[in-house]
């Protein structure tokens, strides 16, 4: 009985230790709480413009939609911090005006780069959408890969530090070319890296030429990783089983036995007449 006891008491003071590690965890890491992780330097009012490329593009923060009065063919660009272990995704949504008709079908696209200029393929999602002539509307969504804290130089891992948003229509008839659109862009993000989490790190990368980009509570510390509570929790718990395993294979040991003999004292006797 008392080793099913001991292995029950090893699995509940595991578990125990597992959510005790992740409490400081969670804490430690800002991306575990979009609130704090989503948001960029700047004025909390949304902005109600874009910019026309890399340099000049509208910070934007995680949360807030983004509003900007455009024409067919302009390039739309806005800017937003990711931190390590986030999921972004975003969210564009173009609006043809009911009063100015359309000549025909148009094909709109949302892309997303890194601090690099590298454009990150999305995970899923609906990055390029065609809407028709008579359509009030088209919306756009790109779920990014987990952002990472390092990657190796040769990959095309998305790397925490400014984003860009760019929204642009690939197709349309020449005689929609400059007509008034409106367009709206929101990012969202949740996540803490989990399986996704890696060794090392690299600082955030925001360009020195383009718009200032940050975390309102800065950027996530690179100390910590999630790896640290499952080798911490996953140690402990080997650590309990070995000694159930050992107490299970070596057997109770108690006094009274088979071969005990009551007569044998527990420590020598010293020989009768004997003094110091």
């Amino acid at each position: 009985m008392r080793i099913p006891r001991l292995l029950s008491a090893a699995a509940a003071a595991g578990a125990a230790a597992l959510l005790a590690l992740a409490g400081p965890a969670a804490a430690d890491d800002p991306s575990a709480t979009p609130s704090a992780s989503a948001s960029a330097g700047g004025s909390d009012t949304p902005p109600n413009e874009a910019g026309t490329n890399f340099l000049n593009a509208t910070v934007l923060r995680q949360g807030q939609t983004g509003t900007a009065s455009a024409s067919a063919g302009d390039y739309l660009y806005w800017t937003f911090p990711a931190d390590t272990g986030q999921h972004v995704t975003v969210n564009a949504t173009v609006t043809f005006p009911a009063a100015t008709p359309r000549h025909g079908a148009s094909t709109w696209q949302v892309d997303v780069y890194d601090g690099l200029r590298r454009r990150q393929a999305c995970r899923y999602g609906s990055q390029t959408r065609t809407a028709a002539a008579d359509a009030t509307s088209v919306a756009l969504t790109c779920h990014l890969r987990a952002i990472r804290s390092w990657a190796e130089p040769w990959s095309n891992d998305p790397l925490r530090g400014a984003y860009y948003v760019r929204l642009t229509d690939l197709s349309l008839p020449p005689a929609d070319l400059g007509l008034p659109v409106a367009a709206s862009v929101q990012v969202t993000s949740d996540g803490t890296a989990g399986s996704q989490a890696v060794d090392g790190s690299v600082a955030p990368v925001v360009s020195a030429n383009g718009p200032a980009v940050a975390p309102s509570g800065g950027w996530a510390g690179t100390w910590w990783s999630p790896r640290w509570l499952w080798t911490g929790g996953g140690g402990l718990l080997a650590a309990l089983f070995a000694v159930g395993a050992h107490r299970l294979a070596r057997g109770p040991v108690t006094r009274g036995g088979a071969g005990y003999r009551s007569d044998v004292p527990d420590s020598p006797r010293e020989p009768a007449g004997w003094t110091s």
